[in-house]
């Protein structure tokens, strides 16, 4: 499913359908170049969980975990990781079991990432501007997938090639 956000504000309005679907157990993997906004998708998405707290980069940490919402929020960044054993050692199905995660720079370890949703982001246009490409990998957002696509409606585009 590919969309456009016209700003920041439809950015956030896309990642908050998002979280309106989310679950326990639920993978959203990150993509997109830097300044593209991955941790500002991840803190409108925190936002609409009801989580307070300020959502940081975990870059320098590799996970921050974030709780007083309607779900747990694991919030992984594999920037800094290229060795199979590093990424395997964040062990991210066991922290989805406790909540839903998000992976910035996701798509470094896709493979070895479960089910999930893929979440690529680039620079539109504008500054402000973002397109997004969403795919569901594996099984898991099968049955939300319409449903999701519906909540989307209004930032859909056509096929365009970038992501």
């Amino acid at each position: 499913m590919y969309l456009h956000a016209d700003n920041l504000s439809d950015t956030a309005d896309i990642a908050r359908a998002v979280a309106g679907f989310l679950r326990t157990g639920d993978v959203v993997v990150l993509a997109g170049e830097m300044g593209t906004g991955k941790t500002a998708f991840t803190q409108a998405a925190a936002t609409a969980l009801g989580i307070d707290e300020p959502v940081t980069s975990p870059t320098f940490n590799l996970v921050h975990t974030y709780r007083g919402g309607a779900l747990t929020l694991h919030h992984v960044d594999l920037y800094r990781l290229s060795r199979t054993d590093e990424i395997e050692d964040l062990a991210i199905d066991e922290l989805a079991r406790t909540g839903a995660v998000f992976v910035e720079w996701g798509d470094v370890g896709d493979d070895l990432i479960g089910d999930h949703l893929e979440v690529r982001i680039a620079v539109g246009e504008a500054d402000d501007q973002r397109d997004f490409a969403l795919r569901s990998v594996g099984r898991r957002w099968d049955a939300r997938w319409d449903k999701l696509r519906s909540a989307l409606s209004g930032f859909m585009v056509d096929d365009w090639g970038d992501l």
